[in-house]
């Protein structure tokens, strides 16, 4: 198993032991820095780009995320489309402003920013156009701005834009865009929202 996979799934179980060892709750009296709007844990089935994501609270507006779809790494080398792990540290900064305008927050709905990392194996990839052996792997590592929104029968759009480094191994490493649309359906329960003001 790649080095860069086995180490993407101990950041994402090290994520799910410290999100659960916080004991993640929702804000009180007693907790005024827990959750407020966040879904603790949520499910989605992605179609446009055919794989699952799976989001997980570890702050208040901050989650974790990680999903596995088709996906094209474009960058100064060219491109490498196939299978891609990602892995997103989210922040959702409008969630009072959705709620002031009466918007819905559930499963998550709103904007963020996020670091953002993705990775490209060669053992998953479909086609290619970068010259160099044919077992080699890129990493992307940088920021994205993302939209998603949930609607009430679990139905989800998520777009993010963002740019960063794409690091070669076995080819030359570049600078390039990331570019992320989805459509999907949300499998887990989502949380009904009553408009709450900070």
């Amino acid at each position: 198993m790649p080095k860069k996979l086995l180490l993407s799934i101990a950041f994402f179980l090290l994520f799910v032991f410290f999100s659960h060892a916080q004991g993640v709750t929702e804000r009180s009296a007693e907790n005024p820095f827990a959750l407020i709007h966040l879904e603790r844990h949520q499910f989605k089935f992605n179609f446009l780009s055919p794989g699952f994501t799976y989001e997980f609270a570890l702050f208040k507006n901050v989650t974790a995320s990680t999903s596995v779809g088709l996906g094209a790494a474009t960058y100064e080398e060219g491109y490498a489309l196939g299978l891609v792990l990602n892995n997103r540290a989210r922040y959702y900064y409008n969630f009072n402003s959705r709620l002031r305008k009466g918007k819905n927050v559930a499963g998550n709905s709103g904007n963020y920013l996020s670091a953002a990392q993705a990775i490209f194996f060669s053992q998953l990839r479909l086609s290619t156009n970068i010259e160099g052996p044919s077992d080699f792997n890129i990493g992307f590592y940088g920021v994205v701005h993302g939209i998603q929104r949930t609607y009430p029968k679990g139905f989800n759009f998520t777009a993010e834009i963002g740019a960063g480094y794409y690091k070669g191994d076995g080819v030359f490493s570049g600078y390039g865009p990331l570019i992320n649309l989805n459509f999907g359906w949300v499998a887990t329960k989502r949380k009904s929202r009553k408009p709450t003001f900070d």
